[in-house]
């Protein structure tokens, strides 16, 4: 059974930084992209940030220049490093997954169950 467990949010200030971590846990063969999406109370959920499996990056226009998302392949890791918070970036954080479960299968999205990130004075 895969697993994605985020971790790292919490309540900060405007301006503080926070960095999430995602990993990816169980019986796969391989991960392709991964991905950060938040969803705000009565917003849809929308991308924050993508990383190919070569290290290719893409922001939404939004967190461009504050936000960096990164990983660690051998460890089936994601981060994202967030630098000065607004409070629109108040949201639930999901991390994202392709992954392969075996070479008979196709790529599957799985998602982790998300992490508050809450941004106040």
């Amino acid at each position: 059974q895969v697993q994605l467990v985020e971790s790292g949010g919490g309540l900060v200030q405007p301006g503080e930084s926070l960095r999430l971590s995602c990993v990816a846990s169980g019986s796969f063969l391989a991960i392709k992209d991964m991905g950060w999406y938040r969803q705000a109370p009565g917003n849809q959920r929308e991308l924050v940030a993508s990383i190919t499996g070569g290290g290719s990056t893409n922001y939404a226009d939004s967190v461009l220049g504050r936000f960096t998302i990164s990983r660690d392949n051998a460890k089936k890791m994601v981060y994202l490093q967030m630098n000065s918070l607004r409070p629109e970036d108040t949201a639930v954080y999901y991390c994202n997954a392709q992954i392969l479960l075996s070479s008979s299968s196709k790529w599957s999205d799985y998602w982790g169950q998300g992490t508050q990130v809450t941004v106040s004075s």
